[in-house]
């Protein structure tokens, strides 16, 4: 099968080292690539500038802590919010479960309702269900339409003013699916709930403001935005996050100890107790001004590019079923007929593709798709023609293994 040639319009590829020549990286939405301006970053801040940050009056300490606030800084800036409501955590997963129990925990009784989607990440069903649980709380669960979208004339319909809490994908993991953000969080609005986004999968690939949005929460994860693992960030609204009980106790996050009483520093202080990960902050801070300077409507438009072309050249094969909507952000989810995904991305990586396989956390929308699970092929800036040739190549190559 022919694929056009390819233009590779970003042209970064010379930038990511751990993508050799040969190998096509197809698993971005899983964890992306570092680019060399966040490995130097990454390396200057343990091997040249390293030290502790908000306790050292030494000037190397005070310098590692101008560049640690300025990330959150810079993490406001790109979210679109304020930095006193940027709070570094280890990931989206981590920003879940910090609302789930510090908010959802004490604001929740029992009686009121959670409304889930079919198509959400395990991060964004397993928390809820722990605390629905403990309250006595109810979880409903919105649809999708026949293109596999999160369905909000169904949500809309589903609402009512016991629905205290709205959490939903941005975009899905699995079908690339993208919400209406704006107009999901108007319909939670209208009832009185709040709302979270789970950006994990939007971030790195769109221009995301959570201000014109209007959501109360939003959490986003450093290494899926060719940052370091181990750092993430729950943007909350100052004023629901100035009401919420502190996550973990320790230092940092206190205003003054004794055994009889302690009280505790505002947010997003508060929510950040013990060393944080502070390189993998000044990593994170790389990698944002990396996908600015390429500039996110460039970015998006290149994986849009990507997709089209990937969807158009599996659609060819007899073989291969499709998943998502034409659009969809960045993934391709697929199934060739009588083989498992297990055995595809194995095949595939025999001829140097890597995909992931599998239920991509996403067990409940397996359930709704009707299979156990899915091949899935994601792009990042690196990416261009050459690896979706690779990868028709290497599927027809599955359907003549197992033809």
């Amino acid at each position: 099968m022919t694929v056009t040639a390819d233009t590779r319009p970003l042209d970064v590829l010379a930038d990511f080292p751990a993508i050799p020549a040969g190998w096509h990286y197809l698993d971005t939405a899983a964890t992306s690539q570092k680019p060399q301006p966040v490995l130097d970053a990454i390396n200057r801040a343990y091997g040249e500038t390293y030290a502790t940050v908000h306790r050292g009056v030494y000037q190397r300490s005070a310098d590692m802590t101008l560049a640690y606030e300025a990330a959150r800084k810079r993490v406001a800036a790109f979210l679109g919010g304020r930095e006193e409501e940027v709070v570094f955590v280890r990931g989206a997963t981590e920003g879940i479960n910090l609302v789930a129990q510090c908010w959802a925990g004490t604001q929740l009784k029992a009686g009121d309702r959670i409304l889930l989607s079919t198509l959400e990440h395990h991060s964004n069903i397993v928390p809820w269900q722990m605390v629905a649980e403990r309250v006595g709380a109810e979880i409903d669960v919105v649809p999708l339409t026949a293109d596999q979208r999160i369905d909000l004339d169904a949500m809309e319909a589903m609402l009512t003013e016991r629905h205290k809490l709205v959490a939903l994908a941005h975009v899905s993991n699995v079908l690339g699916s993208v919400l209406d953000a704006k107009h999901a969080t108007a319909l939670a609005h209208k009832v009185g709930g709040k709302v979270l986004l789970d950006g994990c999968q939007a971030v790195p690939r769109m221009a995301v403001n959570v201000a014109e949005i209007g959501c109360d929460f939003y959490v986003m994860s450093g290494h899926k935005l060719y940052g370091p693992t181990g750092i993430g960030v729950l943007w909350g609204r100052y004023d629901l996050l100035d009401g919420m009980p502190p996550y973990q106790g320790g230092g940092s996050m206190i205003d003054r100890v004794t055994f009889a009483k302690t009280t505790y520093a505002p947010p997003p202080g508060r929510f950040e107790a013990g060393t944080p990960h502070i390189v993998g902050v000044v990593g994170l801070h790389a990698a944002i001004d990396y996908v600015d300077d390429i500039g996110l409507d460039r970015i998006h438009a290149h994986e849009t590019a990507l997709v089209t072309q990937a969807r158009e050249a599996l659609s060819q094969l007899n073989s291969v079923k499709l998943f998502g909507p034409a659009d969809s952000a960045g993934i391709v989810s697929f199934a060739v007929e009588g083989v498992h995904p297990h055995d595809v991305a194995t095949i595939l990586d025999e001829g140097n593709v890597a995909i992931r396989a599998g239920h991509h956390c996403a067990q409940p929308l397996m359930d709704a798709l009707g299979v156990p699970a899915t091949a899935r092929a994601s792009f990042g800036v690196y990416n261009g023609a050459d690896d979706i040739a690779a990868l028709v190549a290497g599927i027809e190559r599955v359907t003549r293994i197992f033809g």
